[in-house]
């Protein structure tokens, strides 16, 4: 039962979001913020027992409320709004559906290796026609979340992941691994709500353009 209530949910979530697409005519940026994981599934847990679903819905909400704040602010719709699991089909289908013009998928690392730190960003491996701008707009939000929060750089990186594979097609898609919750120093940084203010500007100013 509890299943068949979250797809109905997520299935009013896509109508009332078609309602508004339909209405609106703004030539805006139309972008997709896929909030990783949620509902049973956590992600990545830190040393300091915080959960990835919590941290990148934090920092999405953020983004949210940054890009209210801006004189011409940005078409911006979240792949889930609370702590609920969504599908990856139903998150691609989401974006097919609106017609995003950039996708961002938001996580968190971890690693066995508790120094392992730093940001990555994965575009898809597979070659289709969003496949350059994909790799372009990965190093420009890495270049710019670096610079603002002070994270090592891993590289702009590719893989098979699902929701890149599924929507590089029909717009630019990046996978964010926003530091490793495994990390002591990088952990105790993302769960400061300041410190997720700052990230969340970064990621809002690099997909501006």
């Amino acid at each position: 039962m509890k299943k068949v209530l979250k797809n109905v949910s997520f299935v009013f979530l896509l109508l009332k979001m078609c309602i508004v697409f339909g209405q609106e005519t703004s030539a805006q940026k139309r972008i997709i913020i896929d909030v990783g994981h949620g509902g049973k599934d956590s992600g990545a847990i830190g040393i300091n027992k915080i959960q990835e679903k919590d941290i990148v819905l934090d920092i999405a909400n953020a983004i949210l409320k940054l890009n209210k704040e801006l004189g011409k602010p940005l078409d911006i719709y979240l792949t889930r709004y609370k702590d609920t699991l969504i599908s990856l089909s139903d998150r691609i289908r989401l974006a097919k559906i609106l017609k995003a013009d950039l996708f961002v998928s938001l996580h968190c690392n971890h690693s066995d290796n508790p120094n392992a730190r730093g940001i990555e960003v994965y575009a898809s491996k597979k070659q289709a026609k969003y496949s350059k701008e994909s790799i372009f707009v990965g190093y420009q939000i890495e270049k710019m979340l670096c610079t603002a929060i002070g994270y090592e750089s891993r590289g702009v990186k590719f893989a098979n992941f699902q929701v890149l594979r599924e929507t590089v097609g029909f717009c630019p898609s990046v996978l964010l691994e926003l530091g490793f919750l495994s990390n002591k120093d990088e952990g105790t940084y993302i769960s400061n709500a300041t410190n997720i203010q700052f990230a969340a500007n970064a990621i809002l100013l690099s997909i501006q353009n």
